[in-house]
């Protein structure tokens, strides 16, 4: 297929116009183009003046050439309407200089893969090359698989962390940061991260962890981290706290779900002197025990909120802090200032207690018919007192005691802080970190991430990096949408379609002219904090 490029001597100014044809090299295996001179582009017509190949006017073509009819091939038309869309979004986040900074010679093609991998949901990248012959875009040429590959590998660590700098210090500094983990499975047997884990999911793959850092009110990602696959949450936390330290962020802070608690991860955020919340288990016997001295007085209609349907208590208590002390050889011991929130909800202690309920009589099921479970071991002890005779076998009685202390716990959640502020403030702020939550589903769905098929550690985290950066974007659209109420009326993949549909066209030497707008594109790009194009 043939093609009109141009391309612009930087000595002389000259513009020269070229037909390119595509072809298909056998043994490269890939695809190739080969151009041919066709003449240099009048900058006043933008008509093309044939030449001799050797950039000098053609002495055998008559002057009346020029005021011949132009080309229609000259004029290059393609979609733009998402594109610029994006475009917008980089230069107000800051992207695409943070991205020019730290990646100065392969910037314009990341954007460019990251731009497809937004608005081509879930498409393999070896369809890029479609998508880029009709699309502007930053890089405006073709990356081919081989490229791609290239590009990812070229990505170096020290790069990614300037990029996590720079965009950590655009983010409001005050705000909470919530912090989680995910995993994505891989199919690869050369990853050495990859191994097997625990998942909410049940997938029986070999996994990568992959811990993020959202912002609470950006909502907008800035740091992310690949870990093995076999790493608990809970362990994950003083490393984070070294890498963000060296990040020049010293003065954060963190939102996190239970999975993250241990009495060594909040010792380690006092030493840091690091503002926290984190929930924590109704099980743990300080926080039943604090929950005991107001227990009585919980449920009472001032401390009911009815927007949350729930109740709430706060209470300020001490944590026994620990610190070993290395340079003195000793340990040191003393109290610090927490809060506990606590909530209560009727109708999930209700829940709660038909399936606590429901697991003790498959227990005792378990125990009389002599087919229990070494994993059930524990709970068989706590709940159940067993008796084993000659005539009527095993003897099985409720420990009437233990389920009624367990009981009085059901519908109880609580999230422990050194923050000041009141327990409904807490919670919104916790609840909001469900952001984390769905950009893990971008990632999965959207940016195809639920299983990586790379074989490389050098490709893997390119490509990771490049995923991440889409992220940014996407979690930005979608907060606009959100705020702005645009989900009412369109999905995040219908708004974009919507946008994708206008048209740009280039000539040389002439402004780049936009196709026809709507009202409803001019509304959504508004929506979205953008300018519509003109």
């Amino acid at each position: 297929m043939a093609a009109i490029v141009y391309q612009t001597d930087k000595r002389s100014g000259i513009t020269y116009a070229y037909e390119s044809v595509s072809y298909w090299d056998k043994e490269k295996q890939q695809s190739r183009a080969k151009r041919t001179l066709i003449g240099r582009v009048d900058s006043e017509t933008g008509e093309i003046v044939p030449t001799d190949g050797r950039g000098r006017k053609n002495k055998e073509v008559p002057e009346a050439a020029k005021r011949g009819p132009v080309p229609s091939v000259q004029t290059s038309r393609f979609f733009y309407g998402a594109t610029y869309l994006l475009d917008v979004i980089g230069e107000k986040l800051g992207i695409t200089e943070d991205l020019k900074q730290c990646f100065p010679s392969i910037y314009h093609q990341t954007l460019s893969i990251v731009y497809y991998l937004i608005l081509e949901d879930k498409n393999p990248l070896y369809r890029f090359e479609k998508w880029s012959s009709l699309h502007k875009h930053p890089y405006g040429k073709n990356i081919t698989s081989q490229r791609s590959s290239e590009i990812f590998a070229s990505i170096t660590e020290e790069a990614k962390n300037k990029f996590f700098r720079l965009q950590g210090k655009r983010r409001m500094e005050k705000e909470f940061w919530a912090y989680d983990i995910t995993f994505i499975s891989s199919y690869s047997e050369h990853l050495r991260q990859v191994q097997y884990g625990r998942n909410k999911e049940g997938d029986s793959l070999p996994q990568l962890n992959l811990a993020l850092v959202f912002g609470e009110t950006s909502n907008l990602p800035f740091y992310y981290r690949k870990l093995a696959g076999n790493i608990p949450d809970s362990k994950t936390i003083k490393n984070l706290l070294i890498d963000l330290d060296l990040l020049g962020f010293s003065k954060v802070k963190l939102v996190m779900d239970r999975g993250f608690y241990s009495e060594d991860n909040i010792n380690a955020l006092f030493k840091e002197h690091l503002k926290f919340m984190i929930s924590a288990k109704m099980s743990l016997a300080f926080i039943r025990q604090e929950l005991d001295t107001i227990y009585d007085e919980f449920r009472t209609f001032e401390h009911y909120s009815e927007k949350y349907e729930l109740y709430y208590h706060t209470i300020q208590t001490k944590w026994h802090y620990t610190q070993y002390r290395s340079y003195k050889g000793d340990t040191l011991s003393e109290p610090r200032r927490i809060y506990i929130h606590y909530y209560y909800n009727i109708d999930k202690a209700a829940e709660d207690e038909k399936a606590f309920d429901r697991k003790l009589i498959a227990l005792r099921h378990e125990l009389e018919s002599g087919k229990s479970f070494p994993e059930h071991e524990n709970l068989y002890k706590k709940y159940f007192k067993t008796k084993n005779t000659p005539k009527r076998g095993t003897a099985v009685t409720v420990n009437e005691e233990a389920v009624a202390k367990d009981k009085r716990y059901l519908g109880f959640f609580a999230l422990l802080t050194n923050e000041t502020m009141d327990a409904i403030t807490a919670l919104e702020l916790y609840r909001n970190k469900d952001v984390v939550e769905k950009a893990f589903g971008n990632l999965k769905e959207r940016l195809n991430m639920r299983r990586t098929l790379v074989s490389s550690e050098q490709s893997l985290d390119g490509k990771l990096f490049v995923e991440f950066v889409a992220l940014i974007y996407l979690s930005y659209i979608k907060k606009q949408m959100q705020e702005t109420e645009l989900f009412k009326n369109y999905t995040l993949q219908s708004a974009l379609d919507k946008l994708d549909v206008i048209e740009c066209f280039e000539a040389p030497g002439q402004k780049l002219r936009v196709g026809e707008l709507l009202e409803k594109q001019k509304e959504i790009y508004i929506n979205l904090g953008a300018t519509p194009p003109s």
